[in-house]
């Protein structure tokens, strides 16, 4: 049997750039320890809600380091679906 994994909201920072059209495309990710990764490539966005973490708005599949992994735009924040670690003994 798999082990389920919690998921929680994580709000983060995110550097993107907007083009002329309003096309915003986030660039890296920015955690709150300051770890940086880099947004290799924007695979899709649409209108999307985070069904492990709660929440809505439009969502980035980005490819991180090479995997592909959920951003989250819920205006005026981002957010990704952080794994929630147990404490040990809990």
């Amino acid at each position: 049997m798999r082990d389920v994994v919690a998921r929680e909201k994580r709000y983060v920072t995110v550097i993107s750039v907007s083009d002329a059209d309003g096309i915003v495309t986030p660039q890296e990710i920015v955690w709150d320890d300051g770890r940086r990764f880099v947004v290799d490539r924007v695979l899709d966005c649409r209108q999307a809600a985070s069904l492990r973490a709660g929440g809505c708005g439009l969502r980035y599949t980005v490819r991180v380091g090479g995997e592909a992994r959920y951003l989250y735009y819920e205006d005026p924040r981002w957010f990704v679906e952080a794994m929630v670690v147990p404490m040990p003994g809990a």
